[in-house]
């Protein structure tokens, strides 16, 4: 039987379901013996959240400040080192997913003439074969760590995993897969990371091994979040400032629209790309004209009043590929490359960090001050102000519109002050604000929105602690 040695549930109740799920799986796999945990090591247990994006979203590439909500759902990891070379993962996931239960591959497979692959190479192994694409997420985690802290992995492992994330949800499903596997991997072979560092791995995972782009905003709360708290970071890249209370008056829920949100699939990358295109204008525009007092490495640290009187009637709304890189070779990102062949959306894209930074401040200030029912309204207004940004950039989808549209429908008499499209857009999650007595108004937007469509979202509510808070739970066969 399998027990705790060190480390705690914190009375989570997926933590305590997840070591049930262990016992069982071990127990019946010993009637067929074929364990998949053997009885001499330990076993290392990692929980990591997702989260609701309740202002920031995309601009955290740009260098936004972003506020960010942990969730109660989360993924959990469990780990345990082998005598042979082998990585073995068996995943459990919700109804919804699209991984398969096992995947296998060796360490050496990572190595090529006794070098480690590149991380292109890498991508290009998990993306073969659909079955093994979501592999990258938790296989990928060591070659990060072999190229990144130089760590030689000896021996392999046997991982498993479960959540109970919706993905495709834009409610951060892989950062908390990365979070909770890096996290179990590293105290499984006794690697030491600081938390923030822990997050910017993490990413590397999903930029370079899965080939996903995002910012650093998932991995940093999923890792660093706190229960009932917003994660208040400023993302030049990583700088984290004092967390934020949510009033006692107030709340956030997560609506999940029914559309799948991929940042792979979904227009966030040719919005991205657009915003560097920007960018990169801008940065010309200022080496030229030499205008006084504007430098800046981040589009976020321009002002709205800056963008108004000095770059904005010099963008392009819209730019070929081709064009952009016949007069300016490139753009500032390490992780997306603009195709030739593609039109991209410029003046949205660039203008939308600029303004939701302002807006996230806005926002931030407003919580600190007394909860009046004023100051309700304003917060939602920042929200939906974000809500329409992210349509004009292209990021809009009909059913996540119709559910801000059914939010304001119900308005601040029925308790309920904003809403607004969740991370990458194009369908994905609502963030709503509201008083915490509104929830059955929640519930008749979820009837509504179920005749309508015929599709009942799902409800996220609740938060919970950080992978770095959770720490780790070690498992002895006793």
């Amino acid at each position: 039987m399998l027990k705790i040695v060190q480390g705690k549930t914190h009375e989570l109740k997926d933590v305590e379901l997840f070591l049930e799920l262990i016992n069982i799986m071990n127990e019946q796999a010993l009637k067929d013996e074929n364990t998949f945990f053997n009885s001499v090591n330990k076993i290392a247990i990692s929980r990591a959240p997702g989260r609701l994006d309740v202002m920031g979203g995309i601009a955290d590439y740009s260098g936004s400040t972003v506020l960010q909500l942990p969730i109660k759902e989360a993924t959990l990891a469990a780990v345990q080192q082998t005598e042979d070379n082998v990585i073995r993962i068996i995943s459990l996931t919700g109804k919804d997913s699209n991984r398969e239960s096992y995947f296998k591959m060796r360490i050496e497979d990572f190595f090529k003439n006794n070098n480690p692959i590149d991380y292109k190479s890498a991508h290009t192994f998990f993306s073969k074969e659909n079955s093994r694409k979501w592999a990258a997420y938790i296989a990928g985690v060591f070659l990060v760590l072999i190229k990144e802290k130089n760590i030689d992995f000896l021996h392999g492992a046997n991982i498993f995993i479960y959540s109970d994330i919706h993905e495709s949800k834009g409610v951060g499903s892989s950062a908390a897969l990365e979070v909770a596997a890096m996290t179990a991997i590293c105290r499984t072979f006794d690697i030491e990371l600081g938390a923030i560092e822990l997050a910017i791995l993490c990413q590397k995972v999903e930029n370079f091994v899965a080939g996903i782009p995002c910012g650093l905003m998932d991995q940093m709360v999923s890792n660093l979040g706190k229960k009932n708290m917003l994660m208040n970071l400023n993302c030049q890249p990583a700088e984290l400032k004092p967390f934020v209370q949510i009033p006692d008056k107030i709340t956030f829920w997560g609506l999940d629209s029914g559309i799948k949100h991929s940042l792979f699939d979904s227009d966030y990358t040719p919005i991205r790309i657009g915003a560097f295109i920007g960018q990169r204008i801008i940065s010309n525009i200022i080496k030229k004209e030499k205008h006084f007092g504007i430098t800046f490495n981040y589009l976020a640290n321009i002002t709205p009043r800056q963008f108004e009187k000095y770059f904005k009637n010099q963008l392009p709304i819209k730019l070929t590929g081709k064009d952009f890189i016949k007069n300016y070779q490139n753009t500032f990102d390490t992780v997306t490359e603009v195709n030739p062949d593609f039109e991209y959306n410029i003046l949205h894209p660039t203008a939308h960090p600029i303004y939701e930074n302002c807006r996230t401040i806005i926002f931030r200030k407003l919580l600190n001050k007394k909860i009046t029912e004023e100051t309700c309204v304003s917060l939602g207004e920042q929200m939906y102000l974000s809500h329409e940004s992210y349509s004009a950039c292209g990021l809009k989808s009909s059913s996540t519109d119709r559910l801000v549209s059914l939010v304001k429908e119900m308005g601040q008499t029925k308790g309920l002050y904003g809403a607004k499209i969740s991370s990458g857009g194009n369908g994905g999650t609502v963030v709503i604000l509201g008083r915490k007595d509104a929830e059955h108004i929640i519930e008749e937007i979820i009837k509504r929105y179920t005749n309508e469509t015929g599709y009942r979202p799902f409800l996220f509510t609740g938060s919970s602690i950080g992978a770095h808070e959770f720490g780790s739970i070690l498992l002895k066969d006793i």
